[in-house]
């Protein structure tokens, strides 16, 4: 998407490890790995490795923060788990956090994060990602596979495509802000029963889920990414979950 609006721009991609090197340098990206100096710093960098491969994720985002010359964004894309909401409550930009020490999954993203807002990049935490219905990537998948999943049904899940969670990062370097926080999901949240009826009235897999049958543990919140939307001045190409299934007669039952 970058390379579509800046003909021309060089792209370096850092990357753990050199497996899938000749896969971005077919896509026009220079392949860099991880430890190797740039010979330059660049006026954009956007973060978004995961914390699973590192022992020192807060370092790593760190380091790439020293790769830029603050002439463009720095963004670091992370996670709404921090939002200390578990009720099926609204949650905003501005919502409270999940204090340190609670939890070791958001610790590690709050301390990345606070390196970032410190260097005057900016933060999109983002909802669940998904690509398409078919790709084998999703909760759904793991759950249609599972058919029965001791979990509530009631849990909130939020989400947003692939595609919108790029151009919505694109659109946030652009404006050259610092040291903000952002949210990116689709506005459409629903539950996991929800996502998984329209996944078996859908007609697109052979197998059924068939139920959720916890009844503990907490509820989720319901994401809302208003005040970005309107400060970036962005709208999703994907606005719902039940929209990738093209199926009008569930558009009076879900959120459209």
């Amino acid at each position: 998407m970058w390379q579509q609006e800046y003909p021309g721009c060089k792209i370096f991609g850092q990357t753990m490890s050199s497996d899938h090197h000749s896969e971005l340098a077919e896509l026009g990206i220079v392949p860099h790995l991880r430890g190797s100096p740039l010979s330059q710093k660049v006026p954009y960098v956007i973060f978004c490795a995961p914390p699973s491969r590192t022992e020192d994720y807060p370092g790593d985002v760190r380091i790439a923060a020293s790769n830029w010359n603050r002439e463009g964004s720095f963004l670091f894309t992370s996670s709404s788990a921090p939002y200390d909401k578990s009720d099926n409550g609204c949650c905003y930009e501005d919502s409270p956090v999940v204090p340190l020490g609670r939890s070791p999954r958001t610790d590690v993203l709050l301390k990345a994060e606070k390196e970032v807002l410190e260097a005057g990049g900016c933060v999109l935490r983002l909802a669940g990602l998904y690509i398409s219905l078919l790709t084998l990537i999703g909760a759904h998948v793991y759950w249609l596979t599972k058919g029965i999943v001791d979990a509530r049904p009631d849990h909130i899940l939020n989400l947003i495509h692939y595609e919108d969670a790029a151009s919505l990062s694109i659109a946030i370097m652009k404006k050259k802000l610092r040291s903000r926080i952002f949210v990116g999901c689709d506005n459409h949240p629903l539950s996991r029963q929800e996502i998984m009826d329209l996944v078996n009235c859908s007609g697109k897999f052979s197998k059924k889920f068939e139920a959720f049958t916890g009844t503990d543990g907490p509820l989720g919140k319901k994401m809302n990414n208003s005040k970005t939307r309107e400060e970036i001045g962005w709208e999703p190409k994907y606005p719902s979950f039940p929209g990738i299934f093209g199926a009008e007669r569930l558009k009076k039952q879900y959120w459209f």
